[in-house]
Formats: structure tokens, sequence, C-alpha cells
């Protein structure tokens, strides 16, 4: 990342931090199982339902890029978990980013918020980059603020929208209610509304429906959750990860692993431009280090791992995980800094086809065909 936006984010972080403690909104209906816990939000941005429907159209909206071209939903698309489907995204510009694009399912319980970067709490903030960075351009709107809000006063649909969702800043006239304040906060209660906790999993674990899912998943579930595997030691819980905070919680758990993906030198480095989170932290420890995400709707969210470099759920588990990391076929040995946890295994195609069936059962259709979730603006 670059220095000078290391610099704003560890800004903006300390005065978030300093004067929006995490909370929870009273009066929002979250429309949660009884099993799940409710999510913190931002103590200066309470949800709404107001809010929510504001940062839908905005989330969908591409008058937020340069040239027209690109909304958020262009790299989170809903039918996709708000994944994209490709290794790693492209801006206006058309030249690629760095890392594939995040899942945001239940992004509302994450204390971390990107693959690469622990500093990064913030969803608020997080808007921010890919509508103004530069390094890559995504949206491409740097220097562009005063253009993009005379465009979003001039639309009633968003006057309306944002009078409702701000209504004491509506008070203060425009230059406080069309601001990147309102818009980012907007943005952020969608995002938080983006709870998927319906699976047939879900049904089956939580709901006592037994057959929500196949015999085979529940071999599969064994598998996942036994010591030959040990694939929950990392993608446990509620969200299938390890980095969760919620009202339960007195404090965030996080969670950064190296899982020996790449072994470029034999030493255990990563290239250049994707170094995990030593890029940050700036301590060798942290090398190849990148946020564990979530498994949940894993099988529509594939190509898999930062980079987008492993096509398919069987290569996953066969060319990585059996191997103690794919690395390890490169080099004829493990990455020396992978996870302790990474010790690879036997697998055979059947144990492979009941654990890809039991991660397919993570996948809620209500969730990704919810219209509460959609583009507004669609005829």
């Amino acid at each position: 990342m670059q220095t000078w936006l290391k610099l704003l984010t560890s800004f903006l972080l300390v005065i978030s931090h300093a004067y929006a403690a995490p909370t929870v909104s009273e009066g929002y209906h979250w429309d949660l199982p009884a099993w799940v816990p409710q999510p913190l939000t931002p103590a200066d941005n309470p949800m709404s339902a107001a809010k929510v429907e504001l940062g839908r159209h905005l989330f969908y909206d591409k008058r937020l890029s340069a040239d027209h071209t690109m909304a958020c939903a262009t790299c989170h698309l809903q039918e996709k978990a708000f994944t994209d489907g490709r290794a790693v995204s492209k801006g206006i510009d058309g030249r690629p980013g760095g890392r594939s694009a995040m899942s945001l399912v239940n992004v509302a319980y994450l204390p971390v918020l990107t693959w690469m970067n622990p500093n990064l709490n913030s969803l608020e903030i997080q808007a921010l980059i890919p509508i103004f960075g530069e390094h890559p351009i995504e949206m491409g709107m740097a220097g562009q603020e005063k253009k993009l809000f005379q465009e979003l006063k001039s639309d009633a649909t968003y006057t309306k929208l944002f009078t409702k969702a701000f209504p004491a800043e509506a008070e203060k006239g425009n230059e406080i209610l069309f601001s990147l304040s309102t818009l980012t906060k907007a943005i952020a209660s969608f995002e938080r509304s983006l709870l998927s906790f319906n699976s047939p999993y879900d049904q089956y674990k939580y709901g006592k429906k037994n057959t929500a899912i196949s015999d085979a998943a529940k071999r599969g579930e064994s598998l996942f959750f036994g010591e030959k595997m040990e694939c929950y030691h990392c993608h446990g819980g509620l969200n299938f990860n390890d980095n969760v905070q919620h009202i339960r919680m007195p404090f965030p758990e996080f969670g950064f692993h190296n899982t020996g993906l790449y072994n470029t030198d034999g030493k255990g480095a990563y290239q250049t431009g994707n170094p995990g989170i030593i890029d940050i932290t700036g301590e060798e420890r942290d090398t190849g280090k990148f946020r564990t995400p979530s498994l949940r709707n894993i099988a529509l969210t594939a190509p898999y791992m930062h980079d987008g470099s492993i096509k398919n759920l069987r290569d996953v588990l066969v060319k990585h995980y059996a191997q103690a990391g794919r690395s390890t076929n490169e080099r004829g040995y493990p990455n020396p800094q992978r996870s302790e946890l990474l010790q690879g295994f036997d697998i055979d195609e059947e144990e492979v086809s009941d654990l890809i069936e039991f991660l397919k059962s993570l996948t809620d259709q209500i969730f990704t065909t919810n219209p509460r979730h959609s583009n507004p603006w669609a005829p």
C-alpha cells in the first residue's frame, strides 16, 4: 500500500475510534435468527432503514465513478455473494487491481475488512478507497468530489433519500447533507445490512431440520470439524472465519495466516505487491499473512485466495491445503513461514466430494436473491 494511503487510513482510524466507539444500534430491525448476536456499529453512525435504503442506491449507482461505468456493485455482485468472479478486479481504466474482491457477506461482524491491512476496520473509511483511491485506480473519483455531489444534488430521488436518512444534517443545508460523511455512512449502513444466516447448513444445525443437507454434506461436516483436516481452527464460529466481533464478545477476534500459497525465494517470501500484512506492520513474521475469509456462500465466490489464483474448491483442498500449501509442490517442501496449523493431510476422492458438498451447504440462496439487497435502479 502506498505511503500516503497508509498515513491517511491510520490518521482516520485514530479519529474514528476517538469519536465513534462501537455500540449497538437501537431501533433498527436486524432480522436475525435467535442464535445470532447483533453486530456492533459506530456510535456516530447508528443503523436506520432510511440510511440502508440510501446506501443501497449509492452502492449500485455508476455516477460514483469518473466515467459512469462502475459502481460499488460492479465488483460486488449479489448473485456471487457480493464478489465479482474475477481473480482480481479491474478499475475504470481497465487495469487490474492488486487483490481479489472480498465478499461483503456479514461484513458487519468483521473487526478488520481487507486482505492485507489489519488497521482498516471502518466501513465508512474503507468506502473512500475504491471511490477515490489512485493506486490502483478503481472508480477514479479523486479530485472530483464537487462534481459528484452536484450530480447527486440534482437528482430528486437523492434529495428525498438523503433528507430522510440524515434529517439533522438536512436542517444545516445541502453542503452538510451531501458530504463525504453522509455518503460513506449510508454505503456502510447498506453493507452492514448484508446478513446471511439462512443456508441449508444453518437450517440443519440451528433449525434442527435434519433433511436440510445431504448425507454427503453431513460426512463433510465431520471432516471439516475433525482433527484430520482441522479446517475449523481458522474457519469456525458463526461466520466460518476467525475474524469476528459482536455484542456478546468483550474483545474482537483477529485472524491473519500464511497458508503457504507462495514461496518465491525458498525462504517463504510472497510476491512484490502482495507480501501479506508485513506491508503494514514491517514485521518479518507477518510475511504471507492474509485475513481469513468467511466460508459462507463459498461455492459462489470462485476463484479463491487473495489473488484469485485457485480456480475451484477441489483444487483448494487437493492442490493447496492437502499439500500444506500450494508452494510445496513447486519447491518440494512447505513454506517455512506457513502457519503451524497447516500440516497437510491425505484425502481420497470420496472425502473431497463430501467436503465440497458440506461447503456447498453454506450457500444461502435466499440471501443472494433478496430484493432488499438488489439494484434499486434496475427496471
